[in-house]
């Protein structure tokens, strides 16, 4: 039986995850953060991980190969709401040991791409091969960030929360996520950590201010 650990911050997709497993007789491990996921790896090296990349404190892609260099026989489910498609094409070009399920994902995809895991095969969800083989479609207007969308980023560059932000703004909590949501898409980043490289190429914020 594959050694499989979630490595998913959120207490309901973890509680449905587990669910999930008891339901196909899987065996599973939580890690709660990176330190503990590189513990387990280091003790199973062929574990099965799904992982949330975009809310779990794996920085960028180069530390995702970085790990995948240190644990080759490792497989990745990458499960999150919302993957860039220049991130999935690089994490899949890498390695067939990575996976890519996203959270809208139909109950049966979820489960179907567990039991590919565990044999050791690649599963992309239907939606993320469309997105893959679809050409692409956005506009340069599209693609620009509105002023309330770059004061946000400027925001979450400078180690905000999103409920932070939104009592700053006198906004609600899902308002300003799906501003988060739409600021990733457009930018092309997964995560706060690759949102601050951005916002600092792009002098949204300096580098004094960002250090402060």
């Amino acid at each position: 039986m594959a050694f499989f650990v979630l490595a998913d911050p959120q207490d309901i997709t973890r509680a449905g995850l587990m669910f999930l497993c008891e339901k196909q007789a899987v065996d599973y491990h939580q890690a709660a953060d990176k330190t503990e996921l590189i513990e387990q790896l280091k003790a199973h090296g062929d574990a099965v991980v799904m992982l949330d990349y975009t809310l779990f404190d794996i920085n960028d892609i180069d530390e995702l190969e970085i790990l995948h260099e240190r644990f080759p026989l490792a497989h990745w489910i990458l499960f999150s709401f919302d993957l860039s498609t220049d991130f999935v094409r690089r994490a899949i070009a890498v390695s067939s040991q990575f996976s890519v399920l996203l959270k809208d994902s139909s109950l049966a995809e979820i489960r179907e791409c567990i039991q590919y895991a565990l044999r050791r095969q690649r599963y992309i969800c239907q939606r993320m091969a469309e997105i893959l083989l679809a050409p692409p479609v956005q506009s340069a207007d599209e693609m620009r960030l509105t002023k309330t969308e770059t004061e946000i980023l400027k925001d979450i560059a400078l180690g905000m929360t999103t409920k932070e932000i939104a009592d700053k703004r006198f906004s609600s909590f899902h308002t300003v996520n799906t501003h988060r949501k739409n600021i990733f898409r457009k930018i092309g980043v997964n995560n706060v950590h690759e949102a601050t490289k951005y916002a600092l190429r792009a002098g949204l914020v300096d580098s004094a201010e960002y250090y402060i």
